[in-house]
């Protein structure tokens, strides 16, 4: 099975530097270095496409630009990179999801997969108008997902829950082809709503051993409901020529981070329910120091980020050889970034692909595979007699 890579789309802004943001974190000041306009985000995305990135995610939030609408337009000037839109089930209809996803299907010719995030922080859910609890959160993603999968399916939908009502729900056109659902958690409660309605459950980048018993953790869930999931990892990536220079690159980007800035933001992160944040907080602790965590897994990128925050870094080959270690326990799909999202995605489309295509791990996933070169026929030559 071929890997599957997918880049992203950094709709709080890029730059040069770490642009943070996330988890109820404030965006740091390098967002604006390079505004997330429909221009820059389409130029990160065809330079997806014509390195074999497979799609895209969009984050959700309050701290960058909607998912949806970004994503429409972006798709425009695209023509089979597909979208990972994030959304948050609890701000709208699964009524309305579903016929908003069969809608971008249609209007893109199937390239929506999405990524389902429950949410993390009661304080921004409040913000938006959702007061349920974490749990009562997902109990509700639940009953959404069920929902939506059953009005793909076509059916007509009643439902009195106990966070979602509908009667006689039913969808006029249905999407073509239905699209992938991805969904991540650390807590039983995540765990549970993955089992039963994700086809790509996704973990942040943590060091292979935890990786590991969250894959089995989610097998065996859903081994229990007869079904099987593929995995998928949230990675940074610098990758360079040679390790130094991937280093180097690393140690710039931390000689950036004001100090007082990652003070604030640890203390902002430290009060996050997600399990998966406090988590990915345990890696650093919130230290400058001892940042390598695992051979070429480099935890930086978290002390000024929510969310994903560690990277791999090294060579390409070095990469590479991390992303085959993961792949042995299970993750077929790896969702990347770094900053600047636009050259970054050349390093890694450049550097690391064709060494997995080499390896027979990868291959473009719109170019057709090369053609078997013809073995070499010796001409035929009359042989006298003597």
């Amino acid at each position: 099975m071929s890997l599957t890579f997918h880049w992203f789309l950094p709709t709080n802004g890029d730059s040069r530097h770490v642009v943070g943001g996330g988890h109820g974190t404030p965006v740091t000041s390098a967002g604006g270095d390079r505004p997330p306009s429909v221009g820059y985000l389409s130029q990160i995305a065809r330079a997806a496409e014509q390195l074999g990135f497979v799609g895209a995610l969009t984050p959700t939030g309050a701290w960058c630009e909607d998912a949806w609408l970004t994503t429409a337009m972006v798709s425009r000037h695209t023509e089979r990179l597909k979208f990972l839109v994030a959304f948050r089930p609890g701000f709208l209809s699964p009524t309305l999801g579903a016929q908003m996803a069969s809608t971008y299907q249609r209007q893109t010719g199937g390239r929506l997969m999405l990524n389902v995030v429950t949410g993390g922080e009661s304080h921004e859910q409040r913000a938006y108008g959702d007061f349920l609890d974490k749990d009562a959160r997902y109990a509700r993603t639940g009953e959404f997902l069920g929902i939506v999968r059953d009005l793909w399916d076509g059916k007509t939908v009643d439902l009195d829950g106990e966070h979602l009502r509908v009667e006689g729900a039913k969808l006029a056109r249905l999407p073509d082809p239905v699209p992938d659902v991805y969904f991540g958690g650390s807590s039983p409660a995540a765990g549970q709503v993955a089992a039963r309605h994700a086809d790509v459950y996704l973990t942040w980048g943590e060091p292979p051993a935890q990786v590991a018993r969250k894959i089995a953790w989610i097998r065996s869930l859903a081994a229990e409901r007869g079904r099987t999931l593929r995995f998928g990892i949230r990675l940074h990536v610098i990758t360079r020529d040679t390790a130094d220079e991937a280093w180097a690159e690393a140690r710039r980007l931390l000689d950036g981070f004001d100090p007082e800035t990652v003070r604030s933001i640890q203390t902002g992160l430290g009060r996050s329910e997600s399990e998966g944040q406090q988590r990915m907080l345990a890696l650093h602790g919130g230290s400058l120091d001892n940042l390598e965590i695992h051979p070429n897994l480099w935890a930086g990128i978290g002390l000024v980020r929510g969310g994903a925050g560690t990277a791999l870094v090294g060579s390409h080959a070095e990469v590479a050889e991390r992303i085959a270690e993961y792949h042995r326990l299970g993750i077929d799909e790896f969702i990347l970034s770094g900053y600047p999202h636009l050259e970054e995605a050349y390093w890694f489309g450049e550097g690391v692909l064709p060494l997995l295509r080499s390896q027979g791990l990868w291959s473009h996933p719109f170019q057709p595979a090369a053609p078997e070169q013809p073995t070499a026929q010796v001409p035929f030559a009359a042989t006298g007699s003597s």
